[in-house]
């Protein structure tokens, strides 16, 4: 396939067209301006854009990555392209320490197995928990939480197995010895986002220093804004080091509020589901890590005693109900392709640029998923086609 034609095409932030993108061995070679060469595939309508990306992903389709095998994780993967997704970070709640280690290591040797299929890309685990807030504990497991202390951060980093499964950790930065632990984890290559955190805005500032440069799932689990201590809240929508992480499925964050933070902190958001097994599935019981929850019609799940327990969200509604809510089109799928992909310092990824993986989407005019492309080579294509 020598290149793709789309009537518009999502470039550095902006939506252009007609143009034609140039593919060759999996990877983008330019764009160009115009109707396109003769060998094009040329897109009779709607959007070609990045694939999208989601940095926080527990399960979907029914299974939960931290008990997933071989077979559930590949479907996982091998499902997500019908929603645009063509590359995630894997995510493990909080749980016993041992079950996690464990999960980490199968979990670095499905994604070398896996690697070279054309499924969405696994990009390392996300490992929520257990250097959690007590005070933000939200549906993680209370028993199981840990300050880290150096001993435990040994046990992530000094096994080059769990290590190397390791992409991006959310910890909360007031705890005991969190800022060395950040320090440590950092230096260690690996990313760190603040989460179920009681952290004051000072406390941010400080964990942004030691080397944080994320926000989990902003809003949820963590002290919000003040007009005196602006809090995590605060430290997210103003500080540019941060990325704060978005879940927009409008219950876990409101319309109105997610449209606020796409105006402030727009070109730092990051769209992501925290969705669990039930994504993709219809209402009933499901695993979430340690925990039993439950899906109704029009609700999110929720674990025993009521509590938000993830989502059931897929990352190409999110883009629509943003979009929806009138905020514009390229800023939206901005902050579900290239922005996520820089949060995790991938710059080959989640853009329509020279010398970036081949992952593509094209979308319909009313945003729905018609077909992925991942490495230039087919994914998903809709039914109608």
């Amino acid at each position: 396939m020598a290149g793709i034609g789309a009537p518009r095409v999502l470039v550095d932030g902006k939506l252009v067209g007609p143009a034609e993108v140039g593919v060759e061995q999996g990877r983008i070679t330019g764009v160009t301006e115009g109707p396109g060469r003769p060998d094009t595939l040329r897109l009779p309508h709607g959007v070609l854009t990045p694939g999208l990306i989601d940095v926080q992903l527990n399960g979907a389709f029914g299974h939960d990555f931290v008990a997933a095998d071989a077979t559930a994780w590949r479907e996982v993967a091998a499902r997500l392209p019908s929603t645009g997704v063509t590359a995630f970070c894997p995510t493990f709640i909080t749980g016993d320490l041992d079950t996690l280690t464990a999960a980490l290591v199968r979990a670095a040797e499905l994604r070398a197995k896996l690697a070279a299929e054309p499924i969405a890309r696994d990009l390392g685990v996300h490992l929520e928990g257990p250097f959690l807030s007590p005070a933000r504990v939200g549906t993680h497991p209370p028993e199981y939480l840990r300050e880290p202390t150096p001993e435990l951060v040994d046990r992530l980093l000094l096994d080059d197995a769990v290590r190397e499964a390791l992409t991006l950790v959310t910890l909360a930065p007031e705890l005991p010895g969190a800022l060395e632990a950040i320090r440590r984890i950092v230096a260690a290559g690996i990313r760190v986002s603040a989460g179920h955190t009681d952290a004051t805005a000072a406390e941010m500032s400080a964990a942004a220093d030691a080397g944080a440069t994320m926000v989990t799932h902003l809003f949820n689990a963590q002290r919000g804004l003040g007009h005196r201590e602006p809090g995590v809240v605060g430290a997210a929508l103003s500080d540019p080091r941060l990325t704060p992480g978005l879940i927009a499925d409008l219950h876990h964050v409101v319309g109105p509020v997610c449209s606020l933070v796409l105006r402030v902190a727009g070109e730092r958001t990051a769209l992501v589901t925290d969705a669990m097994a039930a994504a993709g599935m219809p209402p009933g019981r499901y695993r979430l890590g340690d925990v039993d929850v439950t899906l109704v019609e029009g609700d999110v799940p929720r674990n025993p005693d009521g509590t938000i327990a993830g989502s059931a969200l897929t990352l190409d509604l999110a883009v629509r109900n943003l979009i929806g809510l009138g905020n514009p089109p390229a800023r939206v799928l901005t902050s579900a392709t290239r922005v996520p992909a820089d949060a995790l310092g991938r710059t080959d990824l989640g853009r329509i640029a020279p010398g970036a993986t081949a992952d593509l989407v094209w979308w319909s005019n009313d945003w729905t998923v018609l077909r992925t492309w991942i490495g230039g080579v087919v994914a998903y294509e809709a039914p109608t086609l």
